[in-house]
């Protein structure tokens, strides 16, 4: 499994927020919060944004 290094005063910081939400370790605290900031970047356009960049194509006028 990868590791990834944090400063260790990040990590107190981590280890006290882990505690107060009720997650059983910082490391699924860590992967819980990538997991939702992948899931806003990889969200699907809206269709708004889907129509300007086809527009901006030149496939829709």
């Amino acid at each position: 499994m990868p590791k990834i290094k944090i400063e260790s005063g990040l990590h107190d910081r981590l280890k006290k927020v882990t505690e107060v939400a009720g997650y059983s370790s910082v490391e699924e605290f860590v992967t819980h919060m990538i997991e939702k900031e992948l899931e806003k970047i990889e969200a699907p356009e809206d269709d708004k944004a889907i129509e300007e960049r086809l527009r901006g194509l030149g496939y829709i006028e």
